[in-house]
């Protein structure tokens, strides 16, 4: 049915349009930090000489040389999104799993914890928290959204598993620096010593950090405005 009349109501309020002055005061601050540093880094980049220039037009750039693990890193995550976009994956995964804890009848903090326990396997291989993310929100985020669960949440739980789980795997680049930093004091130290006084770090955190969540969630407090917990 076709309405009569769609314009905008006169009585309502739209506030939440408006900007104030402090609010475009900001902006306009903010607009001139990024054109200060855009300049900066066109003066210390590309002219002759520049202190972050290198060797020709590509060559050992302390520039280049600081980003280029954060270029290849974004390069992997979006064809990796892509190949998600284009296969639909993780929204099949997501309606898929979705399905099987509904007729399963599972609770929703049990699902919590399969999702907890899924999250801490895959970031002991995956120890960039980015990288994790880019992975497993496409298939983690529409599931739960499924449960009737807000992305919000999801991001809490996805904080608690990358908060503790690079401290006992060796694929974190911070282990294997943090072990050479323990072989200066003893000498045969290896990942296993290591590791044996970190986990008991990263198992603390986990039990605490979860009870802290489930505590929050139980009590339905907002993770922030307008971000319900449940």
């Amino acid at each position: 049915m076709k309405r009569d009349n769609l314009d905008a109501d006169e009585d309502a309020e739209h506030e939440d349009l408006v900007t104030t002055d402090t609010e475009r005061k900001a902006l306009r601050w903010s607009m001139f930090a990024v054109i200060a540093a855009i300049i900066a880094i066109v003066v210390l980049v590309v002219p002759e000489g520049a202190p972050l220039r290198g060797e020709g037009p590509f060559g050992e750039s302390p520039f280049l040389t600081g980003i280029a693990f954060l270029i290849a890193l974004l390069f992997a995550i979006a064809q990796f999104l892509e190949y998600f976009a284009w296969t639909h994956i993780g929204m099949l995964a997501s309606v898929s799993v979705s399905e099987l804890f509904n007729g399963l009848g599972l609770p929703t903090w049990v699902v919590f914890i399969l999702v907890l326990l899924v999250l801490s396997i895959v970031n002991v291989l995956i120890t960039s928290g980015s990288a994790m993310w880019a992975i497993m929100a496409p298939v983690i985020v529409p599931l739960l959204m499924l449960l009737e669960v807000p992305p919000e949440t999801s991001e809490a739980i996805f904080r608690i598993t990358d908060s503790r789980s690079p401290a006992i795997t060796p694929m974190s680049p911070y282990f294997i620096l943090a072990l050479g930093f323990m072989q200066k004091y003893q000498k045969n130290a290896g990942i296993g010593t290591l590791a044996s006084h970190t986990l008991p770090l990263a198992v603390c955190m986990t039990i605490s950090w979860s009870l802290l969540f489930f505590l929050w969630w139980g009590l339905g407090i907002p993770l922030g405005p307008d971000a319900p917990v449940r």
